[in-house]
């Protein structure tokens, strides 16, 4: 698909690679710092947000570190650090004031449409996790921004807060519960194709989907030389661009390879695949309404934390478990067997080797999930629904996902959970690469990229302007001002439909 508008010049100002939710909200971010720049968006599956940002291949939670226990990690000395979970409760903030200005713009239609109330839980059973949330909630009810956080070891109050979950649970059990009424949930594939919906309507801006960015090279002015081929007609392309982001998802890291800026040697991928049971009795689908997320077993990555998680998909209610961790060696949901293989290279093989080394508990761990039986996923499920039955529940694949593997100043290779923005040193190109919180903190990465990019425009007063209209608490710190967060939130919720 090639919109009406594309690009004809064999040079443009950006490239974006992938049509995920990190590439529409950079190319709505520029076209509103400067509405004539040229554009022209490159996908390789024939749809929009077909892989990491499509609603069943990702949580669909608005993380906001209101339930994510991996957040608030428990140090040796019993106490619990809240410091990554503030900062990601503000960089989600942050995304709903963008998300905010959009729907007041009428860049988008009801918020509904892609964002919804719905309580974030966390969960836990047996004395030392009921001690550490006991922990884990004294600690962040400290910041304003999870004042409002409640905490229950009491059976009745779990039940009204999440009756599947307690119901024919044994009261002598110890369990314990945290509940934040202003959670969300986002279909993020929703918002995408709503994004690239109102860049295809912009000038000077095409999106080409079924089209493979084969090599990203610079060339002797410093620009790039991009090289794609309509996979359909199998015609090649070449055109020039001052500006390259690289937004694949689980892609990202061989094309980063290909450009072969200093930047991206030694930075390896880990790939982890996953599964969800989704619920299909809409009589059990009614009776939850929350997001409750528990304790990673040892060893799990962060994006296989087990969660019974409560979803408004294309305005319908469902119903997930899981995910189920697994291994694959494609980087990409509809990708290669050979992707791990042709992304290993003389500059990134010390840390993968010392990854593979020092990480004996993922291994471990993701064995046991690829060995899974019909019966292990369901106890696993009865952990957090003890009446659920086998037959309600249905198996299926969800997203692929890329780890950062990198270079560590105190060892060979680590395995890094997150998200790691790799930018050339002159700022002409840059690849997202890693997963969760990912596309719940769009907004705040692609913001810190436009200024390591565009570094003299974002000086200009014009483009300070726009940011500021964007996103008002631009330049401020939500963390140190609690009027101010207060304030924010308060707009943000009323505007996006969430109280």
């Amino acid at each position: 698909m090639n919109n009406g508008n594309r690009v004809s010049n064999t040079t443009v100002d950006v490239v974006l690679v992938g049509a995920g939710i990190m590439s529409a909200t950079l190319g709505v971010m520029l076209k509103e710092l400067q509405p004539d720049l040229s554009i022209e968006i490159f996908e390789r599956l024939d749809s929009i947000a077909a892989e990491s940002s499509d609603a069943m291949n990702n949580a669909g939670t608005g993380h906001s570190a209101f339930c994510e226990l991996n957040y608030t990690p428990q140090k040796k000395d019993g106490t619990v650090s809240a410091d990554k979970a503030i900062q990601i409760a503000e960089q989600f903030e942050i995304t709903k004031e963008f998300w905010a200005h959009l729907v007041e713009n009428k860049f988008v239609g009801k918020p509904q449409t892609f964002i919804s109330k719905i309580p974030h839980i966390s969960f836990v059973w047996g004395a030392d996790n009921v001690t550490y949330l006991k922990k884990r909630c004294e600690a962040m009810t400290k910041h304003h921004f999870f004042k409002a956080m409640e905490y229950s070891e009491n059976h009745e109050q779990l039940k009204k807060w999440m009756p599947l979950v307690m119901e024919g649970r044994d009261e002598s059990h110890t369990v314990a519960g945290s509940y934040m009424d202003i959670g969300t949930d986002v279909n993020f594939g929703a918002l995408t194709r709503t994004l690239f919906n109102w860049l295809e309507k912009q000038p000077d801006v095409s999106l080409s989907l079924n089209h493979d960015v084969a090599d990203i090279k610079r060339n002797k002015d410093n620009a790039w030389c991009i090289k794609v081929t309509d996979k359909a007609s199998g015609q090649k392309r070449k055109l020039n661009a001052k500006f390259v982001f690289v937004g694949a998802g689980g892609g990202a890291l061989p094309l980063l390879q290909k450009s072969g800026i200093a930047e991206s040697k030694g930075f390896g991928g880990f790939p982890v695949s996953g599964q969800w049971l989704v619920c299909n009795n809409p009589a059990v689908v009614a009776k939850h309404n929350a997001k409750v997320y528990g304790k990673a077993s040892v060893g799990a990555p962060p994006m296989s934390v087990p969660h019974l998680d409560t979803r408004m998909i294309d305005g319908k209610r469902a119903l997930l478990f899981g995910p189920y961790a697994g291994f694959s060696t494609r980087f990409l949901k509809k990708g290669s067997l050979l992707d791990l293989f042709g992304s290993i290279k003389a500059n990134n093989l010390l840390p993968l080797l010392a990854v593979g080394r020092d990480n004996w508990d993922l291994t471990k761990y993701l064995i046991g999930q690829v060995l899974q039986s019909p019966a292990d996923r369901l106890k696993a499920l009865q952990e957090y629904f003890p009446e659920a039955q086998a037959t309600d529940w249905e198996l299926e694949v969800a997203g692929q996902r890329v780890q950062v593997i990198k270079k560590d100043a105190k060892s060979t290779g680590v395995l890094q959970f997150g998200t790691e923005v790799v930018t050339a040193a002159d700022g002409s190109i840059s690849a997202l690469l890693g997963a969760s919180p990912g596309a719940s903190t769009s907004v705040p990465i692609m913001v810190e990229l436009i200024e390591r990019c565009f570094k003299d425009k974002v000086k200009t007063p014009q483009w300070q302007a726009k940011l500021k209209q964007m996103i008002p608490s631009y330049g401020q710190s939500l963390v140190k001002d609690e009027a101010l967060a207060d304030a924010t939130r308060a707009r943000t919720s009323k505007v996006l439909g969430l109280v």
